[in-house]
């Protein structure tokens, strides 16, 4: 029953964060105050978000290609759970490291979109 929930807030989160996104693009150049639409990161957190999305879908390929993958949390620092010995654990971290890798990368997009509007 924990994972439901855990998985359904994960779709939820994923929901509101797109229609975020969608509603950003849906302004015009200037918002209603007449200032320039900001995207969701700034020039720095571009950057930032763009090498932690690299680093963790590296992260995602080496555990698909290992099929081990470093446990994420403050709970089990240092704990490795393999495909064979703990799959639950396993897909669930292989996916939460997806997860992310698509929120960056659409606020990633989201932000090109916005600076490069015509």
């Amino acid at each position: 029953m924990r994972d439901v929930l855990y998985y359904s807030l994960m779709l939820l989160l994923g929901f509101a964060w797109y229609r975020f996104g969608q509603n950003l693009l849906r302004k015009g150049n200037r918002d209603e105050n007449g200032e320039l639409t900001k995207g969701i990161v700034g020039p720095v957190g571009f950057l930032m978000a763009g090498g932690i999305a690299c680093y963790l879908f590296f992260g995602v390929l080496r555990a698909l290609v290992r099929a081990e993958v470093p446990c994420i949390g403050k709970g089990c620092a240092g704990q490795l759970y393999t495909l064979a010995a703990n799959p639950g654990e396993f897909w669930a971290n292989v996916l939460f490291m997806v997860w992310m890798v698509l929120a960056l990368g659409y606020a990633l997009y989201v932000t090109l979109r916005i600076w490069f509007r015509a």
